[in-house]
Parts: structure tokens; C-alpha cells; sequence
């Protein structure tokens, strides 16, 4: 009799057990979604967007991204400033305004100029200069007085194409090109057309993470060849008088009458 009693409180458990199981798993909290614009395949930087581009997906509607969009119309038209993967989602900040057009000038942000600058295989780093790698400027020329003198003028600056192109090789090979535009400012750029139009420029490649900025001195010639460069004449100062020159010798006239000789001197103005 014990037994039996004990069967049907077992099954009478089991029983309640798997109808709280069926109901938990039907009872799922609802989870409310919005839409959320992402790019339908990779886009390289400077593309104008097109519908065909982006597509919705689903998103959590209380963990939107900031600067998402949830409409494809307020993507199209706009140049990417970055490039992007599929899937990836389309952030305001990825994008240049409407009015800035599409490709390269889409890329350059406002106060900042491109500036481009004829290299070789030597000025490129054996064609390593790359889109988006970081580079240092430096300038060959004369120094006043004789002499070559060598200096970094600028400082991890930022390429924006080699050539024509404006996005790396995927795996990472050279680009042999003849021309490298660099990202500078108004007064960076003067001393870049500067140093390549009287001078001969080099490209020092450097690590895309390495900003921290050096002072080098600048190198002469002189100095690797074991002699000291001289030094520039120095400038007269405005502020100290200088010495009048010296008075003009006066003139002076001999006369001779017979066997009698006159000298006469007359002052010199």
C-alpha cells in the first residue's frame, strides 16, 4: 500500500515539474526591436552610397548605436570616409556630408589639405608607402654658407592615396607608384612644396601607432666627413652705429719756375 502511494506522488511530481518546464519556456520575455542600417557588402573609402548597398537588420530597440541610422534613405548620396565590411553598421561619423561629393575630397576632413608629392622607388620605401601608412618628411638641400644639410620637417603624417588609389593592398604587398598624396595642414603643406621644389625629399616610414613626435637634429655634410660646419656670418645690428670712413688724402700740386719748385695742397672733399 506504501508503495503505491509513493508511485502516484512520484508521477503527481513529475507531472507539475514538466507543466512549469512547458510554461517557462513559453513565457519568454519579449524583447522589443528597431532597424538598423549596415552595409550589404565591403565598401572601400570614398564610396557614395546607393540603395543597393545597405540593407535593415534587426537591433535591440534599447541599445542603439549612437549615430545609427534606422533608414536607408538617410545613408544614400553620403561618401564613406572609412571603409567598411558586410554587415558592418553605418555610423554618422563614417560618413562626409552630402555637399562633399564622393572619393578622395570626401576623405579630407575639414582644415586639413592633400598634398601630392613625386617619389621613386627610394622616396616611397620600396613601394611600402602605402594608403594609410604614417610617414616622416625629410629634406635634402644646400645650407647657406656650402654644403648638404639634411632635416625632418615633418612628423607622422598620414597618407591618404599612393597613386591612385586610396585603400592598402589586402595582403599587404608594395605599391610601385610614381606619386604619394600626403594628409597635412595649410602650413604643413607650404613646407612640403617647399622642400620638393629646391630641394630632394625622402619618406621615412613608421609604425601606424607610433604619433610620438622627436626633434632630430638636422645633419651636414660637413659632419660626415669628420669636419664641423661653419658657421653663417652674422647679421650687422640695426641698433650700433657705424664708423664714418676714413677722410680722402688731400691733393697735392708742385709748381716749377725755372730752377724753383712750388708744392701747393689743396683739401680733398
Amino acid at each position: 500500500m506504501g508503495l503505491a502511494v509513493a508511485l502516484v506522488v512520484g508521477l503527481l511530481t513529475a507531472r507539475f515539474v514538466y507543466k512549469r518546464l512547458q510554461q517557462a519556456a513559453v513565457e519568454q520575455p519579449v524583447v522589443a526591436t528597431g532597424q538598423l542600417v549596415v552595409a550589404a557588402a565591403p565598401l572601400p573609402l570614398g564610396s557614395r552610397l546607393r540603395a543597393k548597398d545597405l540593407r535593415l537588420i534587426a537591433w535591440p530597440a534599447g541599445t542603439a548605436l549612437a549615430g545609427s541610422f534606422s533608414r536607408v534613405e538617410d545613408c544614400v548620396d553620403r561618401a564613406l570616409i572609412t571603409a567598411v565590411v558586410e554587415n558592418e553598421p553605418i555610423l554618422a561619423a563614417k560618413l562626409a556630408p552630402k555637399e562633399a561629393g564622393a572619393g578622395l575630397p570626401a576623405t579630407i576632413p575639414e582644415g586639413m589639405r592633400a598634398v601630392s608629392v613625386r617619389v621613386d622607388d627610394v622616396v616611397g620605401v620600396a613601394g611600402f608607402v602605402t594608403p594609410g601608412t604614417m610617414v616622416d618628411v625629410q629634406v635634402t638641400a644646400n645650407a647657406e654658407g656650402g654644403g648638404g644639410v639634411t632635416n625632418t620637417i615633418l612628423q607622422a603624417v598620414r597618407v591618404l592615396a599612393a597613386g591612385q588609389k586610396v585603400e592598402q593592398d589586402k595582403e599587404g604587398k608594395p605599391q610601385t607608384v610614381s606619386v604619394v598624396t600626403l594628409l597635412v595642414n595649410p602650413e604643413q603643406a607650404n613646407k612640403l612644396t617647399m622642400a620638393s621644389t629646391d630641394g630632394r625629399i625622402h619618406l621615412a616610414l613608421r609604425n601606424t601607432i607610433d604619433t610620438k613626435l622627436v626633434e632630430p637634429p638636422p645633419v651636414y655634410m660637413t659632419s660626415l666627413l669628420g669636419a664641423r660646419p661653419q658657421p653663417a656670418p652674422k647679421a650687422k645690428s640695426k641698433g650700433k652705429a657705424t664708423a664714418p670712413p676714413p677722410p680722402p688724402p688731400p691733393t697735392v700740386v708742385e709748381v716749377i719756375r725755372g730752377d724753383k719748385k712750388d708744392t701747393t695742397t689743396f683739401p680733398t672733399h
